[in-house]
């Protein structure tokens, strides 16, 4: 069953807000292997020039991916969920995320394509600080699979 086009373009409510943690950062850093300073020690990070540790960039897919279920979940959509793959990710950065922001997430979908039987499904989440500010940009393209016989 296709997805109902008319959702292209539709936004939905800005997620509650969500507090970036010191100790999430380092445990994030830790299950990816990744030991730059600035992820665990705020004088390393201050001397790059950032008031706290700044999280590592895919952090941010911790907190996107959320409002991302809250689209795809939609019932009037239409997506059969357990056919879906995640095709791509891409972050684009105004700023790194730095513990103690308080970020939102506003999620919009950006086109809906049938591709040999299969539906493409982009997905723009705009996360913003508790002042509005823009900090981070998340493309999230998802693939729901063709039902076999289609």
């Amino acid at each position: 069953m296709a997805l109902d086009q008319s959702f292209v373009g539709r936004t939905y409510p800005p997620s509650r807000p969500y507090e970036v943690g010191r100790e999430k950062i380092r445990e994030f850093a830790e299950a990816i292997g990744d030991a730059h300073p600035a992820y665990t020690d705020a004088e390393a990070a201050r001397a790059l020039g950032h008031a706290d540790v700044i999280a590592p960039p895919t952090f941010v897919f911790s907190i996107s991916f959320g409002e991302a279920q809250r689209v795809v979940q939609d019932p009037k959509l239409g997506l059969d969920y357990a056919r879906v793959v995640h095709r791509d990710q891409k972050f684009a950065y105004t700023r790194p995320l730095v513990a103690g922001d308080l970020l939102s997430v506003t999620s919009t979908i950006e086109s809906i394509k049938s591709l040999a039987g299969n539906e493409v499904l982009d997905i723009r989440g705009e996360v913003t600080d508790a002042e509005g500010r823009p900090v981070v940009t998340v493309h999230t393209k998802l693939v729901a699979r063709a039902a076999e016989g289609e």
